[in-house]
């Protein structure tokens, strides 16, 4: 234990802890016996600059605000990168790390990493997305810049020694893809480590109506949160159900333009949208809902990601209603009601026919927290986490 060395996580979607995939791959490590430092962007409430969390030295950098189109992403990468830079030396004359693992988006953190090859310094690719694909279902097109970001995307595999997958999709793009060895690209699936049980339900969520709707997330404009608003619009204004209640909780670029599409349908009743929570307040509410929704739409991207939402309503033993994802169904399996196109109205009718049958509710709930408690546990994250470790530092003693 106290002979394992120093290593730098850099990470720049979201600061730790709020990125609890980060953050829980960080209290592995450190409880493994790693000494473990964190980058991350100064952001949502996490602005000190250095600070030790939990025996976890964590460094933030300043980052422009975050991007809504091509000028908002190059000022958000470029701002970002140069802080993960001067802050990767800072933490090399302190801490000596012997191994970098970098978390995309975006997959420009090789830049970072590679002048630290030439110390023997290891590296490991934790491929949180696949950043073309995100790129694409961005913009909607393939153009140069998509192509650059592939190249970005092929530098990064080239420089890592080991990569970490979030599913079994994602590990074979790195093998096809990222040309790299299948033993050296292992699953550490995304899972939460909740303790369910410390949590109450909190009925006055509900704001007396019957049924509570809730989404937990990001909300940019790739998320799929404006289907959801929509498919509220059809159930209360076009169905007529007043008994529902909607709890949309999270926070991105697109917050402001989403409580305003809720305004606009005449919605402000039934949908309420509180912004970033805090953890008390959304298990609370996990455990209060009567059914969870992930509204990512159909896409190439979406197709490849594992989504946190998923697997914390299967957590809590809810049942929930998603568009039909490969991963997504990979995931949930029976525990959801699948929806086979884009639509918000098939998406409403999904929703409101779950709600009217509560055995099938209650079946789904039960089937979802009995696959996270014996497949999709934390504790198997941990071990495949910890072998990736082992291997990356085995190939540097060679």
């Amino acid at each position: 234990m106290a002979n394992k060395p120093a290593v730098l996580i850099i990470v720049e979607n979201l600061p730790v802890p709020l990125d609890r995939r980060v953050w829980q791959e960080s209290c592995a490590l450190r409880d493994a016996g790693y000494k473990v430092i964190v980058i991350c962007p100064q952001m949502r409430g996490y602005t000190q600059p250095e600070e030790i969390l939990d025996g976890i030295h964590i460094y933030r950098h300043w980052i422009s605000q975050e991007a809504g189109g091509f000028v908002g992403f190059f000022s958000e990468y470029a701002s970002a990168l140069f802080g993960e830079i001067r802050l990767a030396w800072k933490a090399w004359r302190k801490h000596r790390f012997k191994l970098i693992h970098l978390c995309n988006p975006p997959d420009l953190l090789f830049l970072v990493a590679w002048p630290f090859k030439l110390f023997g310094v290891r590296v490991i690719y934790d491929v949180h997305d696949l950043w073309p694909e995100m790129f694409e279902a961005k913009f909607g097109k393939r153009g140069l810049f998509y192509w650059a970001v592939r190249h970005a995307e092929r530098l990064t595999h080239v420089c890592a020694d080991v990569v970490l997958a979030t599913n079994e999709s994602v590990r074979q793009i790195a093998i096809q893809r990222g040309r790299k060895k299948p033993e050296t690209v292992l699953v550490v699936r995304t899972a939460p480590k909740i303790p369910t049980q410390d949590f109450a339900s909190d009925p006055a969520l509900k704001k007396g109506h019957t049924f509570l709707i809730g989404y937990v997330g990001v909300m940019g404009d790739a998320d799929g949160v404006d289907y959801l608003i929509r498919a509220a619009d059809h159930i209360v204004n076009r169905l007529k159900r007043t008994d529902v209640q909607f709890l949309l909780m999270g926070t991105g670029p697109e917050h402001a333009k989403l409580v305003e599409l809720r305004n606009q349908l005449g919605l402000t009743e039934f949908v309420e949208m509180p912004g970033r929570v805090s953890n008390e307040f959304l298990f609370s509410a996990l455990q209060t809902i009567d059914l969870g929704v992930s509204c990512d739409p159909i896409n190439s991207y979406n197709d490849h990601c594992t989504m946190n939402k998923v697997l914390e309503y299967m957590t809590f033993g809810k049942p929930q209603v998603m568009f039909d994802l490969k991963e997504g169904r990979a995931s949930a399996g029976e525990a959801a009601a699948y929806v086979g196109n884009n639509s918000a109205t098939e998406l409403g009718e999904r929703i409101a026919a779950l709600l009217d049958d509560p055995e099938a509710r209650y079946r789904m709930g039960q089937l979802g927290a009995e696959r996270v408690r014996s497949e999709l546990n934390w504790e198997r994250s941990v071990e495949q986490l910890e072998k990736a470790y082992q291997l990356a530092l085995a190939e540097r003693r060679k």
